[in-house]
């Protein structure tokens, strides 16, 4: 489960947790034994959806697309099966900057003249999708790294869609840190990590081949 911060509690953390013991007074013990209580249900209600969500989609016609942007940092099954349920058959564009545009990660644009102003996003497209674009965005703020659970996840998937997944990384990483470092508010950086992200998206999708 993620926080405000972005972090997730880790064992660590749960075991920190399990050792604040020296509360002053008997009912801020049971209030913060509660709030733990309420957070370990609520994590294993997730688990369980996640879970029914995981064995629906393998019957489902885009399962092989849902499995192949899995190859892309950050996005998990849940996110990508909201995707590509909202969007459906993502190969009916194009090009990359259609599906921005439908997702509403393009900006607007504002013209007089001979002169054109780029404005905010439109954010006129699909909002679902754009959420889950955004969260996944999160984790390029981490340097590029295949670490074990994405090898497991990925390791049957065509090698060409493999190498998709980390030239996203590779240059998403860099693009989030560049952002950052220039002084851009954070939803300004993940919007544009969510645009780029659409477009490999895209390029996965184009490469998938679907059951007739």
């Amino acid at each position: 489960m993620r926080y405000e911060n972005g972090s997730y509690w880790t064992k660590r953390h749960r075991r920190w947790l399990a050792e604040l013991r020296r509360f002053r007074f008997s009912h801020q013990q049971l209030a913060f034994e509660e709030l733990k209580r309420a957070v370990d249900q609520a994590e294993t209600r997730v688990a369980t959806l996640d879970q029914a969500i995981d064995e629906a989609v393998q019957t489902w016609r885009f399962v092989p697309v849902v499995d192949g942007l899995r190859a892309l940092r950050g996005v998990n099954t849940i996110i990508a099966a909201t995707v590509v349920a909202e969007i459906g058959d993502i190969t009916r564009f194009e090009n990359p900057r259609q599906l921005m545009a439908w997702l509403g990660l393009v900006p607007s644009e504002h013209s007089s003249g001979n002169t054109t102003r780029r404005g905010r996003l439109t954010k006129t497209g699909n909002a679902l999708a754009r959420t889950m674009l955004v969260e996944a965005g999160w984790s390029y703020r981490h340097p590029p790294k295949e670490g074990q659970p994405f090898l497991k996840r990925s390791a049957h998937l065509p090698q060409e869609i493999k190498d998709i997944g980390w030239k996203a990384q590779t240059r998403l990483c860099k693009r989030f840190r560049h952002l950052s470092n220039a002084g851009k508010p954070q939803p300004r950086v993940l919007a544009a990590i969510a645009r780029e992200l659409a477009g490999f998206i895209w390029d996965i999708a184009r490469k998938t081949p679907l059951p007739a």
